[in-house]
Order: structure tokens, then C-alpha cells, then sequence
């Protein structure tokens, strides 16, 4: 589970900014937020609110961009990183950006840093972070000779030839967990940590992403997700009852086991007035679609230690649909979290399904159009009590977040005059 993920000089964010799922001391809806997992209480949910183009999904093309790192470790020394740093500042590109984040992973709580240029990684460290914190590794790279050195800690035993072998195969544009994965070394913290950004964090999810394509094939032909998913969609509302063939069956139908578009195939069974219909995939409306997609992916929130980051969650949802969603994450997930950003400000409105720490706020400065990431948690009692009407304090702009607009009037040139 993450704990908390810092950002510094990655597209629009300039100063270091933290996302927290660290709960605060507060009892509120403990039950169904609250995870407590070695002695901290982690929350399940963050939403991110703010304006268009306040940052919001920088944070979770930041979290996603830091997966990649790990996981896909480039081929050729000479491939550069695809970013930017921030560019309203005549400093900041000539600067590095540096990403923070901690962890749990098989009870062990890991701290990792990395620091960038868009040509190689400058520094890596990894820590444990249980009793006390004890470095795991320590990563410098010699820009001029573009050469790595790591440094280990007493927790790993490596003979001279063992560690060259890993220094050689870290690239300067790789991770040391990238140069790892190259080798025949068995270093346990390392694979924890590799093992950790591969099964818990997702792809990035965004409006236009194709959520049936992302899940495999053997998720698909699993006859549990079909019988969870279909009992999301019951429960929303939208007259399914069933698929008329699983895909498992269109496969051996059209003898394409590893080669069927399920799209092109799946059907789903309506039931209007006692009488059965199906209506393809490629059919159903947006919403449908979309929530089909997403129904998918509580079954593995529920079923998985997993989280989730979405943008434009309430994308093509009804608001009753995007509260159903959440709250059926809420109540019956038990190791995983989700990560959104939105702009549906119902929930706002009712602070019985919601907690203060829960719900983040992008906003601008003025300063330098960077952005800044605050939660509710954060702003004092003069602000923000227990009675407060959260929903008419963000609308009215008193939590920032909001766009800052103009009058309605357009002027426009009169040519016919002319």
C-alpha cells in the first residue's frame, strides 16, 4: 500500500508536493476507509479535485511515469526520458526532478528516491523503514564518464564480482532495479520492490482508455469476474442480467482461443418487461461501456491488493452511478486503494460518505502558475468545521480549485461595417 508519494519539478508541479494516504486523527467513517496495516492507518481513497489544468493528472501521470521507470528500464544508453520538467520558470529546466515514495510491501515498509534528468538518473536510494531505517542502496552517476556506482547497506551481501556485474547492467538511464532485472542476482529487497511496482500499481487509466481491452483473457473467461461484474451492473441499474456467451465460449466458437476481439462478440442480456434481449458491446451506450469497465476493475480491487489510479473517474457516469462505484469500493474492499481525479462535486455535498483527508485540491499559485496540492485535512477550523457545507465552500472558491473566469461577453469585430 502506498503511504505517501512526493513530486519535484514534473510538468506542472515546480516545489516538492505530497499526496498522503496517511489518515488523520480523525474516527469518521473509520470502518470503511481506514486500513490499518503495520501500526499506520492508511486510507483507501483519494479524489483530486481542481480546475483544468490545475495539475490534477499530473500527479497520476507522475505516479504512473515513476512505474515505467521501474519496470521498463530502457535498452540503449543514449534513449532519454519522455517528460518535462516545469517550464514557467527560467531555472527549473536545468534542474532535476526528484520523486519520493512510500510503502508497504510483505509487511516491510520501503522508502524509495529518484532523481532525474530527461538524459539519465542522477541518484537512487532504498530504505527499510520498520524499527528503524536501514538503506538498502545507494545509487550515483558520473554524468561525464555516464557510469554508475552503488553502495550497499549491511542487508546485502554482495562479492566484488557480483556487484560489477550489477553496476555494468544499471545503465545511467536505467534504475538499479532496471540494471536487476538484467541479471541472475538474488537480491530479496530489490525483487520485493520490483514485485510491488508490477502487481499493486496499475496502468494509468484516463477517458480514453479501452477498459475491456486493458483485462486479459484469462480474467475475461474467468466465470467469478463474469458473476462479480454482471452483479455490479445489476446493482446499478441497467437491466443486465447476464452475458449470452462468455468469452471463453466465443473463443472455442471461432477457434480463436488467443486471437478473438471480444468487443466484436460479447453480448449482453437485457431483460425488459419478462423478455430477454441482447444488445452487443460495441452497442451499449458510453456509460454502459464504462461502467462495465469499471465494475471489472472492482472486482479486482475487492478480490486484490491493487490500486487503481483514474482519471476523469465520473467520466460518462451519472453522479448516483460515480457514488455507487465508490461506495461499493468502500465497503467491500479490504487491502486495496484507489486514486481519482474529478470533477463531480456532489459528494461534496454529504459529508456521510466522505472524510477530509480523503479529498485533495489542485490549485495554481500566482505566483508562477505552479501547482499546489493540499487536502481538506489541511485547512484549520476557521476554514473548514465539522458542520461546514463543503460543497458551497468549493464552489464559491474559499478551497481554491476552482477556475478563475472571465465575464460572458465575447468581443467581437464587426466586419460588415468595415
Amino acid at each position: 500500500m502506498i503511504i505517501n508519494f512526493c513530486i519535484q519539478n514534473f510538468g506542472s508541479i515546480k516545489n516538492k508536493q505530497t499526496l498522503s494516504f496517511e489518515a488523520d486523527k480523525s474516527k469518521h467513517l473509520e470502518d470503511y476507509y481506514v486500513i490499518n496495516a503495520n501500526g499506520l492507518r492508511l486510507l483507501k481513497l483519494g479524489l483530486i479535485y481542481g480546475a483544468n489544468a490545475s495539475g490534477k493528472t499530473t500527479v497520476l501521470k507522475a505516479l504512473d511515469f515513476l512505474r515505467k521507470l521501474v519496470l521498463e528500464p530502457k535498452i540503449q544508453k543514449t534513449e532519454t526520458f519522455d517528460f518535462d520538467p516545469f517550464l514557467f520558470d527560467e531555472s527549473t529546466p536545468g534542474q532535476n526532478t526528484v520523486f519520493e515514495i512510500d510503502f508497504f510491501q510483505n509487511n516491510i515498509r520501503y522508502f524509495y528516491l529518484i532523481e532525474l534528468n530527461k538524459n539519465a538518473i542522477l541518484r537512487e536510494e532504498l530504505y527499510v523503514k520498520n524499527s528503524h531505517k536501514s538503506n538498502v542502496f545507494k545509487r550515483d552517476t558520473d554524468f561525464d564518464y555516464e557510469l554508475t556506482t552503488i553502495t550497499f547497506g549491511n542487508k546485502i551481501n554482495l562479492n566484488k564480482h557480483e556487484k560489477k556485474s550489477l553496476e555494468t547492467n544499471t545503465l545511467w538511464n536505467n534504475t538499479v532495479f532496471g540494471g536487476f532485472s538484467k541479471t541472475n542476482l538474488k537480491i530479496n529487497e530489490l525483487k520485493d520492490v520490483i514485485d510491488w511496482f508490477n502487481t499493486y500499481l496499475t496502468d494509468f487509466i484516463t477517458p480514453k482508455t479501452d477498459l475491456l481491452a486493458l483485462f486479459e483473457k484469462k480474467e475475461l473467461m474467468d466465470l467469478l469476474f463474469q458473476k462479480n461484474v454482471i452483479e455490479s451492473l445489476k446493482k446499478a441499474d441497467f437491466n443486465i442480467f447476464g452475458i449470452a456467451k462468455t468469452p471463453f465460449q466465443m473463443a472455442q466458437a471461432y477457434n480463436k482461443l488467443f486471437d478473438i476481439n471480444t468487443k466484436k462478440y460479447i453480448e449482453f442480456e437485457h431483460n425488459v418487461k419478462d423478455t430477454n434481449y441482447k444488445i452487443k458491446y460495441a452497442n451499449e451506450s458510453q456509460g454502459t461501456q464504462k461502467y462495465w469497465g469499471l465494475a471489472g476493475f472492482l472486482h479486482l480491487l475487492i478480490n486484490k491488493s491493487t490500486l487503481l489510479s483514474i482519471d476523469e473517474l465520473e467520466s460518462s457516469l451519472h453522479p448516483d452511478l460515480f457514488q455507487h462505484f465508490l461506495l461499493s469500493f468502500l465497503v467491500n474492499s479490504k487491502h486495496s486503494q484507489l486514486l481519482a481525479t474529478t470533477h463531480n462535486r456532489e459528494i461534496l455535498n454529504n459529508k456521510d460518505i466522505f472524510r477530509n483527508d480523503a479529498i485533495w485540491i489542485t490549485d495554481k499559485n500566482n505566483a508562477d502558475c505552479a501547482t499546489e496540492l493540499y487536502s481538506l485535512a489541511d485547512f484549520d477550523t476557521s476554514v473548514i468545521r465539522d458542520t461546514s457545507n463543503i460543497y458551497n465552500a468549493y464552489i464559491i472558491g474559499k478551497l481554491g480549485g476552482v477556475p478563475n473566469l472571465g465575464d460572458y461577453y465575447i468581443e467581437i469585430e464587426d466586419n460588415e461595417n468595415k
